[in-house]
C-alpha cells in the first residue's frame, strides 16, 4: 500500500519475472505486509501456473519479516528447505515458490527517492478488515468484515453465521471475530478442530489480529488484511 508518508524502508525482494525476464524489485517498509501469488489481488503478482492464487505472505512481526505458506499446492522453500511453519527471514535468504527464485535483502533507501509503485508500506488501521481464503473449498473468496462482531461456522441450510465456510472440518459455530477498540480479536468457540493464528492454536480468550496474519479454521486457511 502506497502512502504520502516517507516510511522507514527495511528490506527488499528481488526476482526475475519468468514471463518477461524482467528484473523486479519490491521494497518493504517497517510494518509492511506483502502477499504473493498468481491472483491480481496480491501485493506481488506472479503470473506462473505453478504459483498458487494465494501462495505466501511476508509480514512484519516484532522487528523482523516472517514468511508463511498459505497452503499452496507446491510449497514455499527458503534456502532450498521447505517451510512448514512461519519462517523468519534474514538478509541473503533465497525464497522459492517452485518458480521463480526470489531474494530477500536488507535495504537502506531514502523513501523520498522511491517510486511508490515499488514500495509496500504498513496499512492504515481503519477498523475495517477482510479475510481471503487461501486454502480450502472457497479458495480465493474474500469475506469483508462489515460488522463489529462476526461469527464463523460451517455452511449448512440453517446456518446464520456472518461467514459460512464450506468445509466439514469447520464446527457449527467455530470462531468469532470482534472489533474491540478498533482492533480485531479472534476467539475460538470450542470448535472440534481448533482455530490457529500463524500456526499457533488459540482459545476462547482470543488474540488480537495483525495485518497479514494467517488464520486456520479446521482445514480452511485465510489471510487477514486491514483495510
Amino acid at each position: 500500500m502506497a502512502t504520502g508518508i516517507k516510511p522507514l524502508v527495511l528490506a527488499k525482494i528481488l526476482w526475475e519475472d519468468p514471463n518477461t525476464n524482467q528484473r523486479e524489485e519490491f521494497l518493504l517498509a517497517e510494518g509492511a505486509t506483502a502477499t504473493i501469488g498468481r491472483a491480481d489481488s496480491n501485493d506481488i503478482v506472479i503470473k506462473e501456473q505453478r504459483v498458487s492464487r494465494q501462495h505466501a505472505v511476508i509480514n512484519y512481526r516484532d522487528g523482523i519479516f516472517v514468511i508463511s505458506d498459505l497452503g499452496s499446492a507446491n510449497g514455499v522453500y527458503v534456502n532450498d528447505v521447505k517451510i512448514e511453519q512461519p519462517f523468519p527471514l534474514a538478509a541473503g535468504d533465497v525464497i522459492r515458490l517452485l518458480v521463480p527464485e526470489m531474494r530477500f535483502e536488507s535495504a537502506h533507501v531514502d523513501a523520498g527517492q522511491i517510486d511508490n509503485t515499488t514500495l509496500i508500506t504498513m496499512p492504515l488501521n481503519t477498523g475495517k478488515g477482510v479475510l481471503t481464503v487461501s486454502n480450502g473449498p472457497q479458495d480465493g473468496h474474500s469475506f469483508y468484515l462489515i460488522r463489529n462482531r462476526i461469527t464463523i461456522g460451517r455452511a449448512t441450510s440453517s446456518a446464520d453465521w456472518e461467514i459460512c465456510l464450506q468445509d466439514t472440518s469447520v464446527s457449527r459455530p467455530h470462531a468469532a471475530l470482534e472489533l474491540v477498540d478498533n482492533v480485531w480479536v479472534l476467539r475460538d468457540l470450542g470448535s472440534a478442530n481448533g482455530t490457529r493464528i500463524n500456526d499457533a492454536p488459540i482459545t476462547e480468550k482470543g488474540r488480537t489480529l495483525r495485518d497479514g496474519d494467517v488464520l486456520a479454521f479446521g482445514n480452511t486457511m485465510a489471510v487477514f488484511r486491514i483495510g
